[in-house]
């Protein structure tokens, strides 16, 4: 009897330590926001999803294999907050990557997820690239068949530890499967110490026989009152081309509450102002988050995208907009992750 009592208490303390090495955790974000937005004479109102930030639903996961090596998978779906919907074409399209990592020699990365080259982009803006502040807007895809600006599918990556002393990045590489406009590389290198934070992304993308390339660098200071934010970009596709500048400041208030404002301008140069859609683009956002708690914050934003040209770019939600015409819009959200 007391054999099978000893018995079972090393079974259960093994079966303890086992599930001490791996762990599932369930995340997401929920967003949604009263909006109003014009352009071209119309005016639309709407309840929308992600004004602050994605909402989505995720899984990852971590399996301690010893000696640092771990083993990991992430799986993560955007959600439409405002219909209960996801995309079923890419029901896990904001991520799906398994990997192997170290805290010595970094991780190698199989499956899809965000691009190195849009880390940076997203990195160094006070609104990253959700709803009517969405940086996105003013990078263009010059009339080529590339898909691979924002995420890209079979990727093979590789991030450096955390270990270099502030240097981080990576560099990763996506088989065609003969598909166009999906074969790419790109690579990132960055480093950050204490408040300044600079960065370094480039992309090339076979799209149609030709390549599409994207480059920015990203740079900011957070010198206590306020963090200001800047990067220059272009893009590429034979002849056609577009320099970016952006700017971007936050000001924290109460807890983390911030005030937030950026600007972007997209100039197109001859070639690219001949493609449809194409020409030069003026973003302008002001907006304020308000901590509830670590997990819930309200905001209000004010977005506006001024065109030139061709260019028929328009803030999330807006009507459709004639080339050459302004679109903008406000709204007032509320944001909970968990």
């Amino acid at each position: 009897m007391k054999k099978s009592i000893l018995l079972g208490a090393v079974l259960a303390s093994l079966a303890g330590a086992a599930a001490a090495q791996s762990s599932v955790t369930a995340f997401g974000v929920l967003d949604l926001a009263m909006r109003q937005a014009k352009s071209s004479g119309k005016t639309i109102n709407l309840l929308a999803a992600d004004g602050n930030a994605s909402s989505r639903l995720g899984f990852r996961g971590t399996e301690d294999l010893g000696d640092g090596l771990k083993a990991n998978f992430w799986i993560e779906a955007a959600l439409s907050a405002d219909t209960g919907t996801v995309d079923s074409s890419r029901f896990w399209g904001r991520r799906a990557t398994v990997s192997l990592s170290s805290t010595q020699w970094g991780e190698v990365r199989l499956g899809r997820h965000k691009t190195a080259a849009r880390l940076v982009i997203d990195g160094f803006t006070p609104f990253e690239t959700a709803g009517i502040a969405d940086i996105s807007k003013v990078y263009s895809l010059l009339g080529s068949a590339a898909d691979t600006i924002n995420r890209a599918d079979n990727q093979v990556a590789y991030s450096l530890p955390d270990n270099l002393g502030g240097i981080y990045g990576g560099a990763e590489v996506g088989a065609g499967e003969n598909t166009d406009g999906k074969k790419y590389k790109a690579a990132r290198l960055g480093y950050k110490n204490g408040g300044l934070n600079v960065a370094a992304g480039l992309a090339d993308t076979d799209a149609k026989g030709s390549n599409y390339k994207l480059n920015v660098v990203g740079a900011s200071y957070n010198f206590g009152p306020a963090t200001v934010q800047a990067t220059v970009g272009n893009t590429k596709f034979n002849a056609a081309k577009q320099s970016i500048y952006t700017v971007g400041l936050i000001v924290p208030v109460v807890g983390d509450s911030s005030f937030r404002a950026h600007y972007a301008n997209s100039n197109a140069n001859t070639a690219a102002e001949a493609i449809a859609g194409v020409g030069d683009i003026k973003l302008l956002t002001l907006g304020y988050v308000h901590a509830v708690s670590k997990r819930t914050a309200l905001y209000m934003t004010i977005s506006e995208i001024k065109n030139t040209g061709k260019s028929a770019v328009a803030v999330a939600g807006s009507p459709a907009v004639t080339a050459g015409n302004k679109s903008s819009a406000w709204d007032v959200g509320l944001r909970h992750s968990f």
